[in-house]
């Protein structure tokens, strides 16, 4: 996808992927294009009233009781935004930036928030043009809306601070130089534009539609890692019946399931124990309910996606222009919707790295391993084999769980109390991003591990699917032997993982996962 076009209405999550991670160029549509024009002009005759309008003659926020007069408003704009551009700490991530700026454009296409053409053709044109607005990790309360965050973005569009001008550009440059170079004509805000720009909840939900695209290829992982280690550790697929789940029809859990026994297929390992020579009536939990575990996490995505698609269909502004032209102070910008789903996918991540930790750990197990040689190690004693990559992932899975402690109930009052209650979205998001990752690793070291299982169970077969995830694996990775350098091969695994490569090894001979 080269181009997205945002129009009056929402855009998609692959619109926003397309723009944040793969660098698509925005235009707006002509429909865009003439809602705004046409909601400007109520706003341009509200500038000329004598009764006091929030966000055209008033200041902002506990300071809303003055009236500025008309000669002082554009310095009225351009100082909301230098004093809101407060952040502080860490560089945020470039996709951030981008979903964040295409949702703040997105809204501005609505025609809802009463802005000229011209500020949100100078958001389409930044875009296109891989410019990014440098903007720091903490500032946003997430009420009103991410504002500290979008500040810095306006700021930018005012050729005022720094960006960066492409993917990993190494330094800083000032605004106006980077907007002058694309030939790009700096902002100068107009009534009402200044608050336009900054009250909207566009970097949590840029975030949680980042995170649901790789939720939802690390779920398809985590059933695949489960499948090996069900081989690995000699286990059953009965548990993965059908007709099983049906006596509980959550939808995620149906799903998994279905994968699991794609998976395992024509398994020669399972099939080896299948007789009644196997006295054992039943797996572990962290192998038999892998699609309760796994399926429950589905379903909290797919409640998390709903609320990203209204967010997404959403016009935030505060003052908002409504479609019979009043101009009306609303709640809105409360980012307490997003802010619980982003927690609770927290909690689901946590939940899925602490099963799949669970059965990596049981494969370095000699009491639980059935026939595996200790820790998987070539010479145990002498080789430690994956012993400290489990403890990799535990000291993971434990981070996971402060990450999970939800940020959406820890509002702290601002703006002298005028602000006395906010949603802190955009540190639940923040938190999820790192959850992610931490799920990614502990992904990755469970199928490094179960690999090298699988390996050491020759000459028993796993099934096509996950032999050709293994051998997609042996492609980066050595198989089992003495102990090695062991960090490269866990980022080689993680890189497998994280680029989807294993998911694409398994589709290959199992079609589509769920």
């Amino acid at each position: 996808m080269n181009t997205v076009i945002v129009g009056a209405g929402p855009v998609s999550f692959a619109d926003v992927v397309a723009v944040a991670r793969n660098g698509a160029g925005v235009e707006l549509s002509p429909a865009a294009e003439a809602e705004i024009s046409a909601t400007r002009k109520v706003i341009d005759a509200l500038a000329h009233d004598a009764a006091p309008h929030y966000g055209v003659s008033t200041g902002f926020g506990a300071l809303a009781t003055r009236h500025i007069p008309a000669e002082r408003r554009a310095q009225l704009q351009r100082s909301l935004v230098r004093s809101h551009a407060a952040g502080s700490g860490q560089e945020v991530e470039r996709e951030v930036i981008r979903a964040m700026m295409l949702l703040r454009l997105s809204t501005l296409a609505t025609g809802r928030t009463g802005v000229r053409l011209e500020v949100a053709r100078a958001y389409a044109a930044m875009l296109s043009a891989g410019i990014t607005p440098v903007v720091r990790e903490y500032g946003s309360l997430g009420c009103s809306g991410d504002l500290a965050p979008l500040a810095h973005c306006a700021l930018a569009a005012m050729g005022e601070g720094t960006v960066r001008v492409a993917e990993g550009a190494s330094s800083e440059v000032p605004a106006a130089e980077a907007l002058a170079a694309a030939g790009i004509a700096p902002l100068a805000l107009a009534e009402k534009e200044g608050l336009a720009l900054i009250n909207g909840t566009d970097g949590m939900l840029g975030m949680l539609v980042l995170a649901a695209a790789d939720l939802r290829a690390l779920l398809k992982t985590a059933d695949i890692t489960a499948a090996m280690s069900v081989e690995a550790l000699l286990g059953t697929d009965a548990a993965f019946d059908a007709g099983l789940q049906a006596l509980r029809p959550h939808p995620g859990q149906a799903a998994s399931a279905a994968n699991l026994r794609l998976l395992l297929a024509g398994s020669p390992i399972v099939a080896s124990h299948r007789g009644p020579e196997d006295t054992r009536v039943q797996d572990a939990y962290s192998l038999r309910c892998a699609p309760q575990v796994h399926g429950a996490a589905r379903d909290t995505l797919a409640h998390a996606e709903s609320v990203a698609a209204i967010e997404l269909a959403s016009a935030i502004d505060n003052p908002v222009v409504t479609v019979d032209g009043r101009v009306v102070s609303n709640g809105n910008f409360h980012g307490a919707p997003v802010g619980y789903v982003l927690d609770f996918l927290a909690i689901a991540a946590a939940d899925v790295a602490s099963i799949a930790e669970r059965r990596t750990d049981r494969m370095l197990d000699t009491s639980r391993s059935h026939g595996l040689p200790p820790f998987l190690a070539a010479d145990p004693g002498v080789d430690s084999g994956h012993m400290i990559a489990q403890y990799t992932q535990a000291a993971i899975v434990s981070e996971l769980k402060r990450l999970a402690v939800p940020a959406s109930v820890d509002s702290i009052p601002s703006s002298a109390m005028q602000e006395d209650h906010v949603s802190m979205g955009w540190s639940a998001a923040r938190k999820l991003r790192r959850a992610v990752d931490g799920l990614t690793r502990v992904l990755a070291i469970e199928l490094l591990t179960a690999a090298r299982a699988l390996d050491l169970r020759a000459p028993l077969a796993p099934a096509a699917a996950t032999g050709a995830v293994t051998a997609g694996l042996r492609a980066v990775v050595e198989g089992p032997g003495a102990d090695r350098f062991l960090a490269p091969e866990i980022a080689a695994a993680v890189a497998y993982v994280a680029s989807g490569a294993a998911v694409r090894a398994a589709e290959a001979v199992t079609g589509a996962l769920e």
